[in-house]
């Protein structure tokens, strides 16, 4: 994009983007070839011969992946026909448009991290693809469903912690519900954390009380924007019969129920008359939630053996078929494009966003896509990095586990740098940012864009 700065890759030895393509990518492979031998019964038991040849076909085509990216060969185009399929390989030709090497070839190192970091997973969607009849097998279904196992001590407590307020939640005072809302703003941004591409695919389940958390994170709250949110919404509600908040989801496990969480309590509390959250369609980054993550956790919830757990599982059921829960995917939420290419590539897409009051984009990788995954200076401001991409207020709600922020003030992330080196990749930062375009109606009744509000929020974890 012109005016913009170079994407961050591989190129640049040490940095995280090339720890992540020479270390931890092929960790990940590693592990999804594993997990392929590991289920060599099961593809025999359920399709006989076929599954076994399908299960070493798969093996194979990973195989060649992990070798062509730990030896940087040329990317190459996908070649099974899928939805995507044709968008993807238009994407290649456009990234070997902008190569200066003689050969004209992206290559694993020499491309914007984003995009082989996506296209990897796009490969490996296609050696499934590539072979049935195991060609609908997710790969990281064990370890999604182990970090949901994992945090069960934490979900009873938050589910508790919800159920006992609904108790009292039509008796609450504003200033009471507005601390309430933080909190299960807060809840939703910690669930972040939550990340399996980020550890590698090793657990990183959620063991502690969260709720009991929440007060030692305060003090870390470096700059703080949820009164802007409670302002945004507080102000919909008064002014709307109903209030659409749409949350495009990241991890599921334990971030996918805190993201529940924090959706009954908007519609509980009426801030929300509907929420919709937006999913992958392709198992994805590892702990992406997928359409079967959604309804396999709730009917986890539904019938767990705890009272307030499966209490707020028969809720989300319910609110489901009522359709104040809609859950939408699209292919666009796999493809490599920034998002700023939304309006172009994904039409459809874009307007379903425009019929949002407010949309919460969680986790890193959301944010690599809003801001292009680009080598911003820490203090451009985050409406300049999303590009005119401003479909409907939007706040990124995110850990930090990428080298790219935007929106600091002078000489924020120097002062961070000097007190933890790594604080851009550790995992122990957190960040809630807002844009929000206002819109006021003139004298001839039309629309006219009068201020552009934006404001920060990083959450230090000590």
């Amino acid at each position: 994009m012109a005016g913009s700065p170079v994407p961050l890759s591989g190129q640049d030895v040490g940095s995280f983007a090339y720890l992540t393509i020479k270390d931890r990518t092929p960790q990940i492979l590693t592990k999804v070839i594993d997990t392929l031998h590991r289920h060599k019964n099961e593809f025999f038991e359920k399709h006989g011969e076929e599954g076994t040849e399908a299960g070493k076909k798969a093996i194979s085509l990973l195989s060649k992946l992990r070798n062509e990216l730990q030896t940087d060969k040329p990317i190459v185009p996908l070649v099974e026909k899928f939805v995507d399929t044709d968008i993807w390989n238009q994407y290649l030709e456009y990234q070997q448009s902008l190569m200066k090497e003689s050969d004209g070839k992206p290559r694993w190192f020499h491309s914007p991290w984003l995009f082989v970091e996506c296209y990897m997973y796009r490969r490996i969607h296609e050696a499934l693809t590539q072979s049935p009849p195991i060609d609908d097998f997710d790969v990281f279904k064990e370890l999604k469903e182990q970090n949901f196992f994992e945090s069960q001590e934490s979900i009873i407590s938050l589910c508790t912690y919800l159920q006992e307020l609904m108790r009292t939640i039509e008796e609450l005072d504003e200033d009471q519900l507005k601390n309430e809302f933080f909190k299960f703003l807060q809840i939703s941004l910690w669930g972040n954390k939550c990340d399996l591409s980020l550890s590698g695919g090793e657990t990183s389940s959620q063991k502690n009380d969260l709720i009991s958390s929440l007060e030692d994170l305060k003090p870390f709250i470096l700059v703080n924007d949820m009164e802007r949110l409670w302002s945004l919404l507080s102000k919909k509600t008064r002014e709307k019969a109903s209030v659409r908040v749409d949350i495009v989801l990241d991890n599921s496990g334990f971030e996918l129920t805190t993201d529940l969480v924090l959706a009954d309590f908007l519609l509980s509390s009426k801030l929300a008359t509907e929420i919709h959250f937006y999913g992958k369609r392709i198992p994805w980054f590892v702990s992406d939630t997928t359409i079967h993550d959604f309804n396999w956790l709730i009917e986890q919830v539904k019938h767990s053996n705890h009272k307030w757990v499966a209490k707020c599982g028969v809720d989300w059921e319910n609110c489901v078929k009522m359709s104040r829960l809609v859950y939408h995917d699209h292919i666009f939420w796999t493809l490599p494009h920034e998002y700023c290419a939304m309006s172009q590539v994904a039409p459809d897409l874009y307007a379903e966003l425009q019929k949002a009051d407010l949309i919460l984009f969680k986790g890193d990788l959301n944010y690599r896509k809003l801001t292009g995954d680009r080598k911003w200076a820490f203090t451009i401001p985050f409406h300049q990095a999303l590009s005119d991409f401003h479909p409907a207020p939007l706040c990124s709600i995110r850990t930090l586990k990428a080298e790219i922020q935007v929106g600091l003030q002078p000489g924020q992330g120097e002062e961070l740098a000097a007190s933890e080196p790594s604080w851009l990749t550790s995992g122990n930062l957190f960040y809630l940012q807002t844009f929000v375009l206002h819109l006021t109606c003139g004298m001839d009744g039309r629309k006219h864009k009068i201020e552009e509000d934006e404001a920060d929020g990083i959450w230090r974890n000590g």
